[in-house]
């Protein structure tokens, strides 16, 4: 199959699923760095994974996120809300239209390459809480960039329908190490383990069947 889409990569259990599962189809990777307070761990896991495949990555500056937005996860580790992933608990961790601003970007560099898609990890457990998740927004701005190309290119999205658990299926069958991906909102050198990021990765990984090798600073209150 033709090499013929970009693939947004954050370095996080999602979109490094989406890097191996369709490593075949993807000729550009991308990483923003937006400020965020994970984005530094997850941008070497990020790095680790595209050499490892051999795909071109590159890394994208976009300070101005973390200037003029406002989100907890563009403030400190200590503004990070602890607890379960749900809506009233991780709002604040919203960073306003942060994939409608990468999803732009991503298009514009699959124009200027000659490619025709833009790979995302979106999936089923965001769209509770995080508006450009959603099955409507990733439609309507996958329409918006078949509008505004010549090439007509589209989004690919194709977590958007399954949960965090069926992804972690996804990469036991491809046999990839989970260590090797970073969650945490916190951004520590390991996984704090309280956050709703480090609750839904130990989720994900038991519901999987997944030994959940991770580091972590707590024991899991579920084990």
């Amino acid at each position: 199959m033709a090499k013929d889409a970009v693939i947004i990569t954050s370095g996080g259990m999602d979109s490094t699923t989406l890097l191996y599962e369709y490593k075949d189809e993807i000729a550009l990777a991308i990483t923003f760095d937006y400020g965020s307070t994970q984005n530094g761990r997850e941008r070497v896991c990020a790095v680790t994974h595209c050499q490892r495949l051999g795909i071109k990555h590159i890394i994208i500056p976009l300070e101005f996120m973390h200037r003029y937005f406002k989100s907890a996860l563009l403030e400190t580790a200590d503004d990070i809300p602890e607890g379960n992933y749900d809506d009233e608990n991780m709002k604040s961790t919203v960073v306003p239209f942060r994939n409608g601003i990468m999803l732009a970007i991503a298009c514009g560099i699959a124009e200027s390459n000659g490619l025709k898609r833009v790979m995302i990890a979106n999936h089923a457990g965001d769209h509770a809480i995080y508006p450009d998740c959603r099955p409507g927004f990733i439609q309507a701005m996958s329409q918006a960039m078949q509008n505004g190309t010549y090439e007509g290119i589209k989004i690919f999205a194709p977590y958007t329908s399954i949960s965090k658990a069926d992804i972690a299926r996804h990469g036991k069958r491809l046999g990839i190490d989970y260590s090797e991906t970073y969650s945490c909102y916190k951004g520590r050198e390991k996984h704090c383990g309280k956050c709703g990021t480090c609750r839904e990765r130990r989720e994900a990984l038991r519901e999987a069947g997944i030994v959940d090798t991770t580091e972590y600073e707590c024991d899991d209150p579920q084990s």
